[in-house]
């Protein structure tokens, strides 16, 4: 398959993270309504806001769960079954699962368009940002695979031992509200979903979950 990847490290609190791009995915696939996510995409390759990802609250780290927030758990997950492939193919190539994962989707899957994907929301475009997170400094996070379906924005997270997993929901969540704010993109046109090779998860974000987090400062654990 011809396909053009451009990488970009990036040196944030937590270690070292390669951001990249599928250039002839990214120009294909987000030219349907979707060419603010894909100036996203190339200005902060350019020009990340690093400073922000040294300290703060980072979106990994949330410790609590929206009520209202319905998984759909799908067994044999076309993102699981790439998972899979993956370990096969890069097994002798890369060094963590993540790494594997990432650079196999980003070079075989047809939807893949960027990897570690660096996203920031700062506490003026958040209202009780500081309440949620205790902090006035911004949210950071790294997405870890962003396709495209049906024209639909699709954030996802890989997680070992998925099934197991308490709080990744939230996390991708702010994920998906993040590359909203840094896109854009309204949170109706992105979905959500967080997978390893044996069970995949997803959710459709929405605003309403928000309302939810009145109390959530007792909840976090930075």
């Amino acid at each position: 398959m011809i396909f053009i990847l451009k990488q970009k490290p990036l040196n944030h609190k937590g270690g070292l993270y390669i951001y990249g791009i599928n250039l002839k995915k990214t120009e294909s696939l987000c030219n349907n309504g979707l060419k603010n996510l894909k100036n996203f995409l190339y200005a902060v390759l350019d020009k990340c806001p690093d400073k922000l990802f040294n300290s703060g609250p980072r979106s990994s780290q949330l410790k609590f769960k929206f009520e209202n927030l319905k998984l759909t758990e799908i067994k044999n997950h076309e993102i699981s079954l790439l998972t899979k492939k993956s370990f096969e193919k890069y097994n002798d190539f890369y060094r963590t699962a993540h790494s594997k994962v990432q650079m196999f989707m980003l070079e075989n899957d047809q939807t893949t368009i960027a990897m570690e994907i660096p996203l920031w929301l700062c506490s003026n475009e958040l209202n009780d940002f500081e309440k949620i997170f205790q902090s006035k400094e911004a949210l950071t996070g790294h997405i870890d695979l962003i396709k495209i379906d049906n024209d639909l924005v699709w954030v996802w997270d890989y997680k070992p031992n998925a099934a197991k997993e308490e709080f990744a929901s939230t996390q991708v969540y702010f994920y998906a509200l993040m590359l909203s704010k840094r896109s854009n993109i309204p949170l109706s046109k992105i979905r959500c979903g967080y997978f390893d090779e044996s069970s995949t998860f997803v959710f459709k974000p929405e605003e309403i979950f928000l309302k939810e987090l009145t109390n959530a400062k007792d909840l976090l654990d930075f």
